[in-house]
């Protein structure tokens, strides 16, 4: 509730009938007062002994029958009067912050100066509002309501500057340090602490309050008033956050295109403005907005755009909007990437043109902060590269949701396309079904087009998921296939060897720039490590079990020769051509002559050994192909598998 302070000390003597004014003293009236279409009858002494202006004015009409003043040029009109009448004739009324402007614009008009009468209202107002009103949050932001009202007056006597200009430096300054009392937030708690108030100490403490603690409060203003409030704030220093928070809880409580597609927040709408006011109120929230990066949300930039596209605001509006979200594309969501086409050709259904202008400023900002074309490499490990990586998604995303738009022409498809850099998309699976979706809904386009539109993607940077559907796919054009096809086999080629020949020191490798990727992210390198990891440790022991077999083997042969009978065989063994294909087990034998029924027993044994032998190796041959199922080795490449183990 309001502060206030009690004027006068007489009983109410006023009542009204109609459109008119009366006082109930006794006395006849003896002059007529008209403000408007409203008449106060009142009388001359108690006027004319606290204003100059009616004395004047009184006098000035003294020759004539009736004596009639009128007053269309007051501050605040009858309601103002009413008030000021009551006071010349020493009625109590309440001086608060809803009345002190309209009574302190009135006294100043009518000249109720203290030369006239000692405590008169000119002084009274102002001390209410220098020792009341000035020190309180609420009663400084009710004043500066009234006295949209009242301008010019109340700016030709300083309360607009003064009232802003506290509430200014109470928004700058944490409330929980004075313990101000705010609109609907100034419940005191008690006990848990103390407060000094005017230098006595409360034994409670306020609430702990939030930077935007003053938001709903300052939305409350017309705009001209709350603009000079923020370039007062910003002048006093108060952080640009905090500036663009209150912009947008202003923009959201009334510009009802923001909260028609997404729930925004809780902010209360009140949409009372026309077209015009508020393509106006959008233009000056553009030019008030703070243009440093991610001080508002992308979100909240892209509904401002799509609303001053509704609107019909100015192209400058327009291209600084598009250029704030460029600065901040990466936080973007496709949802809200999705900006319909309001123009009158209704060429396309999304606007393509101004996704094109935006990502135009992503890409020249990220050249100016350092930007350039790493290798793979650097892509996958680098943390400064994750934006623009997530930009060449969101827009991969986005081509796939336009696609379907038979009105889409092939050299916006492309031009969007291709705009993101190659570097940027470590895989092109999600570029490669945007092109799948255009080619199923534009099934008209020449084999010349469609081979145009498939060289925006590398073959080799496909997934093996992507690269086994396009090897199906009867829509790309049979150059792509056979493309893909041939870095498929050479990508499965080349993971097998990367494998093969990865080092004891893992972590000190580098990934292959088409080794294997489960899900189309950069993190399917990680997996391959992992498995080469597991891979290399069942080699190692497949490589000491055969040492062992050997040495068994060589022993046992050694045994043989003791006996002085026959000659042993030499060892011999064979790799199979394909993994597919069951490995022969090769026969550790001995030559065929005259043997005993020991050395029978004992070539049987060397038989079974060798055989283990063999499928021990298979065994790990196997794993290997398990792993590649469509991979083919050549002779050559069995010879050296064979040596590695």
């Amino acid at each position: 509730m309001a502060s206030s302070v009690k004027l006068g000390s007489k009983p109410d003597a006023f009542r009204r009938q109609g459109q008119a004014w009366f006082c109930t003293t006794g006395l006849p009236s003896d002059v007529t007062v008209e403000v408007g279409d409203m008449s106060f009858h009142l009388h001359k002494f108690p006027l004319l002994s606290k204003s100059a202006f009616l004395e004047r004015l009184i006098e000035e009409t003294s020759h004539q029958e009736e004596c009639v003043i009128r007053l269309n040029d007051i501050p605040g009109g009858a309601m103002s009067f009413e008030l000021v009448a009551r006071f010349c004739y020493g009625v109590k009324i309440d001086l608060s912050s809803e009345n002190v402007v309209y009574l302190r614009c009135a006294s100043e008009y009518l000249q109720m100066t203290e030369e006239i009468a000692e405590d008169n209202l000119i002084a009274q107002s102002e001390i209410f509002l220098n020792q009341v009103v000035i020190r309180s949050w609420k009663d400084s932001l009710k004043a500066l309501e009234t006295c949209e009202d009242l301008l010019p007056h109340a700016e030709d006597l300083q309360i607009v500057k003064r009232c802003i200009e506290s509430l200014a430096s109470k928004a700058t300054t944490d409330p929980n340090l004075f313990g101000w009392p705010i609109r609907e937030h100034g419940i005191m708690q008690s006990p848990g602490g103390s407060v000094l108030w005017n230098g006595i100490s409360t034994g409670a403490r306020p609430r702990n309050f939030s930077s935007n603690w003053w938001y709903e409060d300052a939305s409350l203003l017309c705009f001209p008033m709350y603009k000079r409030l923020i370039s007062t704030m910003e002048s006093r220093g108060i952080r640009p956050e905090i500036i663009a928070g209150s912009l947008t809880y202003y923009a959201k409580k009334y510009l009802p295109g923001l909260n028609r597609r997404h729930s925004m927040g809780a902010v209360p709408l009140t949409a009372t403005l026309s077209e015009v006011e508020q393509k106006n109120l959008l233009e000056e929230i553009d030019r008030l907005l703070p243009v440093q990066k991610g001080l508002a949300s992308t979100r909240v930039l892209l509904g401002l755009l799509r609303t001053a596209m509704i609107l019909k605001a100015s192209s400058t509006c327009i291209a600084n909007l598009e250029k704030r979200i460029g600065m901040q594309l990466d936080h973007a969501t496709l949802e809200d990437l999705l900006l319909p086409n309001f123009s009158y050709t209704m060429e396309t259904l999304y606007n393509v043109e101004c996704v094109q202008r935006i990502l135009d400023h992503f890409l020249a900002m990220d050249q100016a902060n350092g930007g350039a074309s790493p290798c793979l490499d650097d892509v996958m490990a680098s943390p400064s590269l994750a934006p623009i990586t997530t930009v060449a998604k969101l827009i991969d995303g986005y081509l796939a949701e336009i696609a379907p738009d038979i009105n889409l022409k092939l050299p916006k498809f492309q031009a969007l396309a291709s705009a993101v850099p190659e570097y940027a998309r470590p895989l092109d699976d999600g570029l490669y079904r945007a092109i799948d979706i255009y080619l199923k809904a534009h099934s008209w386009l020449s084999e010349a087009e469609r081979e145009q539109l498939c060289r925006l993607m590398d073959c080799q940077k496909l997934s093996l998921e992507a690269c086994t559907h396009a090897a199906q796919n009867e829509r790309l054009p049979l150059r792509v296939v056979v493309q893909v096809l041939f870095f498929e086999q050479l990508q499965l080629r080349t993971s097998i060897a990367g494998c093969l020949l990865v080092s004891d020191n893992l972590e000190g490798s580098r990934p292959l720039r088409s080794g294997i990727a489960t899900s189309g992210e950069a993190g399917g390198w990680a997996t391959a490590v992992r498995e080469n990891q597991v891979l290399k440790v069942g080699m190692d022991n497949m490589r000491m079990r055969l040492l062992e077999l050997e040495k068994e083997c060589s022993n046992m042969r050694q045994e043989i020769q003791k006996l002085g009978r026959g000659k042993s065989s030499g060892w011999t063994s064979r790799v199979p051509k394909k993994f597919n294909l069951k490995l022969k087990s090769q026969m550790c034998s001995a030559q065929e002559g005259s043997v005993s029924e020991q050395q029978k027993s004992m070539s049987a044994k060397l038989d079974k050994l060798q055989a283990k032998a063999t499928c021990v190796e298979c065994s790990g041959l196997s794993s290997l192909r398990w792993s590649f199922p469509m991979f083919e080795c050549s002779e050559n490449e069995i010879v050296y598998l064979r040596m590695r183990v």
